[in-house]
């Protein structure tokens, strides 16, 4: 009389239906907004490519007919001289404005910390109130103060015994109007930026920060070794998203400068517009934006590799 044997599930656990829903079920969820930012940047961009392989000028513009040119237009963008200004300052001008929001916004959440509720309530109102003006009443604003002729700053620069600024042109030096711009820029973007970490701040246990008081480490360590490392998640969301936007920036400058920027306030979407609009060469200024958007992909790309590494080590 034999003895009965169960024979065992030989079906790789990998096939197994249940399990391959598990594993389906995140991209189940995400698949319907997936779909939706497809069908909503889909046309736009592949009309953007499409217009920076063609020779689109302003004859072709009232034809409705481009010339088909291929890469050509990228070969005439990345060598041309010019180009390889815009982006040098565009870089850097992106990561000077990065890295003071970064800087001032860190030291204005961890204030926010310390001082009363009543001064933090009118401090939060004053961020809430400068990040809810539009952008293009505030560069007028900043443009009166730092007018010629009549601007505050050289006023009280003046008066403060700092120099004589009096009908001083901060943009005739593209160094100094290029920081003017710096100021203009991180001024409107320090409010989101304080809002997000004084949030994230608020998330770090108290118990591990008197813990790396106890042990004797100072404010400076406890900030560098504890609560940064808590809050890596959000500063790389707001590094990401403070580089898209300071990357791009084109209202502040365009304004600033009375809608005529010479070439040495030329950023990457400046450059674009101006060859789009300012010379109707709107292929050449379609393979600028395209060069612009790989630069943010591959800015992304980081941001979400590194995202990805923080969550599994969390």
């Amino acid at each position: 009389m034999g003895v009965a044997t169960s024979t065992p599930d030989l079906e790789p656990v990998s096939l197994r239906p249940g399990l391959l829903r598990t594993r389906l079920f995140p991209y189940t969820l995400i698949a319907p907004s997936v779909a939706v930012i497809a069908g909503i940047l889909a046309f736009p961009l592949g009309m953007l490519v499409w217009l920076s392989l063609q020779h689109y000028g302003l004859k072709e513009l009232i034809a409705h007919q481009g010339e088909w040119v291929g890469l050509n237009n990228y070969r005439v963008i990345l060598t041309d001289p010019l180009f390889h200004q815009v982006i040098v300052r565009s870089l850097a001008f992106t990561l000077a404005c990065v890295a003071l929001t970064l800087i001032l916004s860190t030291l204005i959440a961890l204030l926010l910390l310390k001082v009363r509720q009543v001064v933090r309530v009118v401090v939060m109102s004053a961020l809430v109130f400068v990040w809810a003006t539009p952008v293009i009443v505030t560069v007028d604003i900043w443009q009166w103060m730092f007018d010629y002729e009549f601007g505050v700053i050289n006023y009280l620069l003046t008066q403060l015994h700092i120099g004589n600024f009096i009908h001083h042109n901060w943009f005739d030096n593209p160094v100094q109007g290029l920081a003017v711009l710096v100021v203009v820029v991180v001024w409107g973007a320090i409010p989101f930026v304080t809002i997000t970490l004084f949030a994230g701040l608020l998330q770090v246990p108290a118990d591990v920060l008197d813990a790396a008081q106890v042990d004797g480490a100072s404010p400076w360590h406890t900030f560098w070794f504890v609560t940064a490392p808590m809050l890596k998640p959000i500063f790389l969301i707001v590094t990401c998203l403070s580089t898209i936007w300071d990357f791009g920036v084109f209202n502040q400058i365009y304004v600033m400068l009375n809608q005529r920027p010479s070439s040495d306030y030329f950023t990457i979407a400046i450059y674009s517009y101006r060859e789009s609009f300012g010379v109707t060469q709107y292929g050449l200024g379609a393979a600028i934006a395209v060069l612009m958007v790989l630069v943010l992909v591959f800015v992304t790309f980081f941001y979400v590799r590194e995202t990805v590494k923080v969550a599994e080590i969390q």
